[in-house]
């Protein structure tokens, strides 16, 4: 009486395994384009963002914080990122970056249009919901499962991995966003004959754009948070230095990596945030 009867029991587990089975053989064709596609986003962004000397990232992060709040702002970004390169960790945190990025980026491009549609489909709402219930509460972890048999191990696999971890706050906050458009402005727009697309485009999105902007911003933070997660599939940069650090118990490493994960991660919270109040008092 005191454990669960055993008749009762299922293993839901099993019809997700073959479920995962039978795209991984219906569809490699199609995990392999992708596979090619975010390799090659990676790649260019990689690059781009590398060739920038060091120098001129500091000056351009300075650049950036002085111009979106004031120069004490832009000094403190600047420094954080000045010290990621004093711990010899500049490359790593252009890998991360890029990786970041990229999930950041294909997050944004899936999420904002989904949040959209589901504005205008009530019905289809309740059916996501569910779904970036579960996105967001599944452990960070089990993303890794299907993301190593759908693209093997590497870069690929902790896009596709963060994507799905932090693409939940940018769907729900762009659908709330459009849905909290006063009623008055849309109609007021019809009446003076404008289209769906001009309504969207012209009214809906420049009055969603603050709650839009925040999304993105907690889209980002999650990304970063999944930076050591995904270095467990054999993504480079700041996580996987963390992860040699514990499998070491290398406590200086451990503290030299997660302080510039940290500091990678204020500047990008911080900077996404002023963004997004610049939008408000727009």
């Amino acid at each position: 009486m005191n454990t669960f009867p055993e008749f009762f029991q299922i293993d839901l587990g099993i019809y997700i395994e073959a479920f995962v089975n039978w795209l991984t053989l219906h569809f490699q064709g199609f995990f392999n384009i992708l596979t090619t596609i975010i390799k090659w986003i990676v790649f260019n962004i990689q690059n781009i963002i590398g060739i920038i000397p060091w120098f001129l990232w500091i000056l351009l992060i300075f650049l950036c914080g002085w111009k979106i709040k004031n120069w004490k702002s832009g000094l403190s970004y600047s420094l954080m990122i000045f010290l990621i390169g004093l711990l010899g960790l500049w490359n790593e945190m252009i890998f991360t970056l890029s990786i970041v990025i990229t999930a950041v980026i294909l997050s944004i491009i899936i999420g904002i249009p989904i949040g959209i549609y589901m504005s205008y489909h009530p019905r289809l709402e309740t059916w996501i919901h569910p779904l970036l219930d579960g996105m967001q509460t599944m452990p960070s972890f089990v993303y890794l499962i299907p993301a190593m048999i759908f693209f093997g191990l590497g870069t690929v696999p902790a896009v596709f991995a963060t994507i799905i971890y932090s693409t939940p706050p940018c769907i729900r906050l762009t659908n709330l966003a459009i849905k909290r458009v006063p009623k008055e402005m849309r109609e007021a727009a019809y009446s003076f004959g404008s289209s769906r697309w001009q309504v969207l485009t012209k009214v809906e999105l420049p009055q969603a754009m603050p709650t839009i902007m925040a999304g993105i911003n907690q889209t980002t933070m999650m990304a970063m948070s999944m930076v050591v997660v995904s270095s467990m599939i054999g993504a480079k940069g700041l996580g996987e230095n963390v992860l040699i650090a514990i499998n070491r118990s290398d406590i200086a490493m451990g503290f030299n990596s997660g302080i510039s994960i940290v500091f990678l991660a204020i500047i990008i919270d911080r900077m996404t945030q002023m963004i997004s109040q610049k939008y408000d008092n727009i």
